[in-house]
This record gives C-alpha cells, sequence and structure tokens, in this order.
C-alpha cells in the first residue's frame, strides 16, 4: 500500500533511513533534514549545510532515492537545499557551518572533497559496489549481554561457545548454529556476541530472517539488488535469527546461500539461530542444511529449576525489591519451558503488587498465577483486540490509533500497539499495517523496534504496555 501525500512519503522514508544508516551517519546527514515541498514532481528537503546537501546530493543520493522511492510507491527525484534558520523564526547564521564541532566539519569536509558519482542518474541505475556498504547494522538490544545471560547446566556448552566466538570472530567456530524452543535464550546469546564484536570495532548485523526475506523482496521488486548485497557481506559478523522462516522461500534461500559463502571465504563469523536442528529443517536446500551442520551445532534446552530461580533473583535485583525464597520458588515452578514466559509471570506479579499496593506474598502469588494457568493463545487475539485495549490502557482514542496524528502520545500508544500485535497475534506485518490504518510493513517493522527501546528505558512506558498485555491475556 503506498503513502497518499509527499508530506507522508517522506515521513516514512525518514524513519526508514533511520533503520538503513547507522546512528553516527544518520545523525550526521540525515535527521536534521524537512520535508519542505513537492513541486513539479520532485521532493524539496532541506539540510541546514553546504556540506550536509552535497553528501546527501552526491554520495548518498541512491540510498535516499530508493528509500522514498518506495514509500512513494513510484520513482522519486530528490532535490536538496538549504533551509535557513531565518526562514523558520530562527536567528539567521552567516555560515550554518558554525554549529558543527570542529572534528565533525574536518571529517565532513574530508568526504565532501572525495570523488563524486553522477547523482543525475537514474536511483536505480548499474551500481558498483563500495568496499563498506552505506547500509548499517540492526540496532542491539542493550539488555542482551552476557553479563545478563544466567548459565545453567544445560546452556553452559552454549554460553561457552559463543563467549569464544565474540573474542575471536571467523576463528574459533564457524558457522554456529544454535537451536533450541521458544524463549531459551538463542536470541539473548546472538545479541551479547554483537555487543563483544561492535566493541572490538567489527562491524556488526543482527537480523532476524523475516527482516531478510523482506529485503530481499524489496531488492528484487526495486533493482537494487547490489546494495542488498553490498549490505551483508560488507560485515564482519552476521547474525541470523529464526532461520526457520526462510525454509521454503527459494529466492530468500537462494541469497542467503550466496551470502554464506561469501561471508565464509572472506573469514566473517556467522552465526544462526533457529527453533529446530538442520536435519529437521525439511524445506530448507540441502545445501543450506549441509552447510550448517558443517558447523558447531549447539542445542539450548529448556532452563532448569535452579537457573530459572537465578533468573528471578536476577530481576527482583534489578527491581529492587525482596522476594522470599517461597515466592521465587512459585515462580519458577510455574514457568517451566521458557524464560520469556517466566519474564510475562514475574511481571505480571510485580505490576499487581505495585497497582494494588500489596506485597508479594506466596498467597498473592498463586492467586495470579492461577489465573495465569489457562491464558488465551496468540489464536485467540485479534489486532482490533489489542487496539482496544492500548486505547483504554494509554488512554487514546482508537480513530487516533488508527489515523494520522503524530503526536507523542499518540506515537508512542501507536507503536506500542504494533509491539503487542506482533507479539500477541498471529498477524502478519501487512495485517498489522492494515489493522492500523493502512501502514506499510516497514512503518510497522520501524515501530515494533522503537517501542522495544522506549520500554527497555522508561519504566512508565513498560508499565503501562505490561498492564495492556494483561488486559489481553487474561
Amino acid at each position: 500500500m503506498t503513502t497518499n501525500t509527499p508530506t507522508d512519503a517522506w515521513e516514512t522514508a525518514y524513519h526508514q533511513l533511520q533503520l538503513q544508516f547507522d546512528a553516527p551517519k544518520f545523525d550526521t546527514w540525515v535527521r536534521d533534514a524537512r520535508f519542505l515541498r513537492y513541486e513539479g514532481g520532485v521532493f524539496v528537503i532541506g539540510v541546514k549545510n553546504d556540506i550536509t546537501r552535497n553528501m546527501l546530493q552526491n554520495r548518498l543520493y541512491r540510498v535516499v532515492a530508493r528509500v522514498v522511492s518506495d514509500a512513494w510507491g513510484q520513482p522519486a527525484t530528490i532535490q536538496f537545499e538549504i533551509d535557513r534558520p531565518s526562514e523558520r523564526g530562527g536567528k539567521p547564521s552567516a555560515n550554518n557551518n558554525d554549529q558543527l564541532p570542529l572534528f565533525q566539519l574536518l571529517a565532513e569536509q574530508q568526504a565532501a572533497q572525495e570523488p563524486q558519482p553522477d547523482s543525475a542518474r537514474p536511483f536505480d541505475a548499474h551500481m558498483t559496489s563500495p568496499a563498506m556498504s552505506a547500509l548499517p547494522e540492526s540496532t542491539l538490544n542493550p539488555r542482551y549481554t552476557f553479563e545478563r545471560y544466567i548459565v545453567g547446566g544445560g546452556s553452559r556448552i552454549a554460553y561457552e561457545a559463543m563467549r569464544s566466538v565474540s573474542e575471536a570472530p571467523g576463528r574459533n567456530y564457524n558457522p554456529v548454529f544454535l537451536w533450541g524452543g521458544v524463549g531459551v535464550g538463542k536470541t539473548h546469546l546472538l545479541h551479547a556476541v554483537g555487543h563483544i564484536c561492535h566493541a572490538a570495532g567489527k562491524r556488526v548485523l543482527y537480523v532476524p530472517s523475516e527482516v531478510f526475506t523482506n529485503d530481499v523482496v524489496n531488492a528484487v521488486r526495486g533493482r537494487t539488488t547490489a546494495m542488498l548485497r553490498d549490505k551483508y557481506r560488507s560485515v564482519d559478523v552476521l547474525l541470523l535469527d529464526d532461520v526457520q522462516f526462510i525454509a521454503g522461500k527459494e529466492a530468500t534461500q537462494e541469497e542467503f546461500f550466496h551470502t554464506f559463502e561469501a561471508l565464509h571465504r572472506a573469514g566473517k563469523q556467522i552465526v544462526i539461530a533457529s527453533d529446530r536442528p538442520p536435519r529437521e529443517l525439511t524445506l530448507l536446500e540441502e545445501r543450506l542444511r549441509s552447510r550448517f551442520e558443517g558447523g558447531l551445532l549447539v542445542d539450548i534446552p529448556a532452563p532448569e529449576l535452579e537457573t530459572r530461580m537465578a533468573i528471578i533473583q536476577m530481576w527482583t535485583q534489578e527491581h529492587h525489591l525482596r522476594l522470599t525464597s517461597a515466592v521465587v520458588g512459585r515462580i519458577a515452578h510455574f514457568a517451566r519451558h521458557s524464560v520469556r514466559e517466566l519474564e510475562g509471570a514475574f511481571n505480571r506479579i510485580v505490576l499487581h503488587s505495585k497497582a494494588s499496593h500489596q506485597p508479594i506474598t506466596v498467597e498473592v502469588v498463586d492467586r495470579i498465577l492461577n489465573r495465569m494457568d489457562s491464558p488465551r493463545t496468540a489464536r485467540d487475539i485479534t489486532p482490533a483486540e489489542v487496539l482496544k485495549a492500548v486505547s483504554t490502557v494509554f488512554n487514546v482514542p482508537l480513530a487516533d490509533l488508527t489515523g494520522k496524528k503524530r503526536t507523542a502520545k499518540i506515537s508512542e500508544a501507536r507503536q506500542i500497539a504494533m509491539m503487542l500485535m506482533r507479539e500477541l497475534t498471529d498477524a502478519p506485518l501487512s495485517q498489522i499495517g492494515d489493522a492500523l490504518g493502512g501502514r506499510q510493513h516497514s512503518t510497522i517493522i520501524s515501530g515494533i523496534k522503537r517501542a522495544q527501546k522506549s520500554c527497555e528505558g522508561e519504566s512508565g512506558l513498560r508499565a503501562l504496555t505490561t498492564e495492556a498485555r494483561a488486559l489481553l491475556v487474561g
């Protein structure tokens, strides 16, 4: 579904560019850009200074034009011009470059003096891939570190293997294939490796397989496969989550096979996670299964009781709570198979205690856990119910959640709705977008990431989200 107006197209593209570029590049070149007008079939975008304009009009033009064209639904031409502060009611400056730190100015001037490609060529014309892609690594979850990973008897091999990988990526074990059930810590370990490698100066790309599939589809549709390959094959560490979802998707498997081969030949680290071992991925091409089995295969079982209790104790300390060993044991016995299930029960109990101003006793825990013993499944919950719950808890009208308003309060509630729909329903991204007024899947992905990041940093928002979730799961 395409965007209706040029303003909406730029807004969508702006958020997508935040995912496409790494944080320093986005902050330097794109963050201050704003839509000025659409005239003669051209998007006119205001920027802060000449250096920024030259960089966007020349070196980064193809990336920006591709994203805007995707949001607009047709090839887009873009023109960048200086957006003077005086035109916005601010104080004019003789030189906007005065506002930039010296080290940034020097770096930008050096970049601007490099040879520039011909920006007049169409954005989807043939490209020569640079040595390092302009497309960025995905954001790593700051909570998923080795320090916060509680090691149990069943997960020790996986933990030690991933520590070894993070210390010498591409040398010790390559590829690594982690498999296990939902909520046993696979994603946590992927991010933990990513944090260590990124801190060591490695270029890290964490990507769920669904995002990889979407990238392949968009690249084929937009004729930007060279850019796609540059994005994935110029990394030092590739972390692919939920690889089982590419099974049966021929084009995606073909692209991933060649990406795998290119990285492996170059000695780059590849870590893959799945809910089952390679031999059980029957819809996966044999050549991929054989390569996965040629690396290190590590099974992560469900956490044992002692591990679950240790995890609860860690959360208790982080929330500055005091729980008796009997309470901790009750919660640990309730959630036997998944850390996510364990965290859901813990958060529900903490929320109930804060809302009712009651201490967390064994009796209170038993009462809450009994109500959770037969929770609604994802198939029972619809996107419409999620919208209603979020509307109630966040005090935002349903019409605003699905409409075009972009106030901070409405946008925040809308993003939480996206995240909960993804978490609690079986709805695909396209259906979630339809439920929220016809928004594109790229907007949904961006919204989910923003909601997850916001919930990690804001305790008030996290409490409201937990309350909305509690309304839905019974």
